[in-house]
Order: structure tokens, then sequence, then C-alpha cells
């Protein structure tokens, strides 16, 4: 690369360090989306976004180490974050991979390079499914026997997942002929008796009535303005048998404007008034008319100011 070149990249570098950055477009740059999807199709998205999440765990953790420092060395602390770099160990295995072999990530949809059967199986009613997977030779033979399939259990060139993956096609259409005859949750009794890996792919209003969480006490009902009884995800860290408790729900907008401002700030009745006219401040959504009456308010406070 020449010196112009170098200073034209360096320049674009430059620029794009100014952009708002969006989870979406940080994980289709972090090289995730083109090794999830399936063999023949584009590049997928998770439809999770991990650049927020994955950037905000990477974000506290970088506050709280720049705190550990002050409080050893009284100093302060300059944070340099970037999402798309909390991203890449997503995509790591394709790459160590792509690294040794030099060839092009394999995408596998739902399934798996190491274990078959692996994917998603439609069981009875209009959209519910079941995940199921046999990760060892046993495993397999277990899964083999339940759903009425003996001879393969028996079956010695069917031992190793590279043999059963030459028909996984065949595998994938009888284990689906018997999930569909069966109760999500049912199915997955059964195989999880059978000692087989499984579990139902709930949807999100299901975990509400999961009677895994129920038992946990995960969600307890909070009392919230508004809404009344609210289910609540509790931590889900715990030192007991009890999760920690929910001592208040999440504060409504603005609802500690005076107690932040002027408590903490020791900002003035008179100065919250004009920040509340501003439309800086509120406790609720303005409507187009109320933008419109705050925008000429501003305006008059600014021709105020500058006379």
């Amino acid at each position: 690369m020449n010196e112009r070149e170098g200073q034209r990249r360096s320049r674009g570098d430059a620029a794009r360090q100014g952009l708002r950055g969006h989870g979406s477009t940080l994980e289709q740059g972090s090289g995730l989306p083109s090794v999830i999807g399936d063999p023949d199709g584009p590049p997928a998205m998770s439809y999770v976004a991990y650049g927020d999440p994955v950037g905000g765990l990477n974000g506290c953790v970088a506050v709280l180490v720049a705190l550990i420092h002050a409080r050893k060395t009284g100093q302060g602390q300059f944070i340099d974050l970037a999402q798309i770099e909390c991203m890449m160990p997503f995509a790591a295995p394709w790459i160590t991979v792509g690294s040794i072999g030099g060839m092009p990530p394999t995408n596998y949809g739902n399934r798996h390079p190491q274990f078959v059967p692996h994917g998603c199986f439609r069981c009875v009613g209009e959209d519910n499914w079941i995940i199921v997977a046999a990760t060892d030779n046993e495993m397999w033979q277990r899964l083999a026997m339940l759903i009425g399939r003996p001879d393969w259990a028996t079956d010695a060139s069917m031992k190793s997942a590279e043999a059963r993956r030459a028909v996984e096609d065949v595998i994938e259409r009888d284990i689906a002929a018997w999930t569909h005859t069966r109760d999500a949750d049912e199915a997955m009794s059964e195989l999880q008796a059978a000692k087989v890996a499984a579990g139902v792919a709930r949807m999100p209003n299901d975990l509400l009535k999961d009677r895994h969480l129920a038992s946990r006490t995960f969600l307890p009902e909070v009392e919230r303005a508004f809404v009344g009884l609210h289910p609540q995800p509790s931590m889900p860290i715990r030192e007991g048998e009890r999760p920690y408790a929910i001592l208040r729900a999440a504060p409504t907008l603005g609802q500690h404007n005076k107690d932040i401002l002027s408590g903490l700030l020791d900002l003035s009745d008179g100065e919250i008034a004009q920040l509340l006219r501003q439309g800086i401040i509120g406790t609720g959504v303005l409507s187009e008319g109320e933008l419109a009456q705050v925008e000429r308010c501003r305006q008059t406070d600014r021709l105020t100011v500058r006379s």
C-alpha cells in the first residue's frame, strides 16, 4: 500500500469514528450473520441485535475497571469501546477454522458441525416446536429407540456422527414424524426421560406461564403505576433458595426529576420550571401540538437571553 492510499484509508477510518453505531449493523459487520444462516441462503440476522447488549455488557465492565482504578490511584480513565470488537468473539470459531484450513465457513442452519441429529422439529399445534440433539452415540441409540427405529440403534454403520451426516435428511424426517404427533411439552418430557437432549422452543409470552420459572419465583408480581400488578423478572443470581426481593418498580417517566435536580444538582424551583417549560424534562409524552408550544417557548427564551 503506497503512502497516498494509506492516507486515504486513515481519513476514511477517522470519518467512521463519528458515525452512530446500531446493534443490527454491527452484528452484520462482525461476520456472525454470514455463518448462522441456511447453507444456501443469504446472511441471517439473529434479530437480537447482539451488538447492543454485548456492547453494554462490555461497557459495564469497562466502567467497573475504571472505578477500581480510580479508587486505587485517584485518577480517572478515558474509555474507548468499539462495539464491533465486542462482537468478534461470537465469530471466533469460524475465524479459527478459516485461519487453519483456509476454507470458507460452513453454514449449518439448525444443524450442528459435530452433533447429528441436531435441529428444530414441529409439534402438534399452529406454531409449536422442539429442539432435539444427539450429542454422543449412546444418546443417538436412545433417540432411535424412542422414535421407533431400533434398526438404527443397532446399525454399526450409524455409530458416528460423520456416518449419520450422510443420511441426515432421512433421520430428520423420522424425528419430525414422531414430534408432529405430540404436544411440545409432552415430547420434551419423553425425550428427557430417555436422556436425550431436548427443549421446547418457547414463545416469549409462554415464559410468563413457565412451570420452571414459577417454581423459582423468578417473575414475582410488582405493583406499577398506570399498570397495576405486573410480572417483573428478578435477579437471575441468587445466594439461597429465594430470589433477591424487588424493592420497587421501575420509575415512570420523570418520576424522580425533582429529587435528582434539586436534591443532587441543587437546582432552584425556577430553574426546574424553566427546564419543564422548554420541554427538556417532563412526566409525559408530548403531542405534536405540545411540541410546537415547547418550541415557541424555547424561541422566546432565546430572544430573552439575547436581549
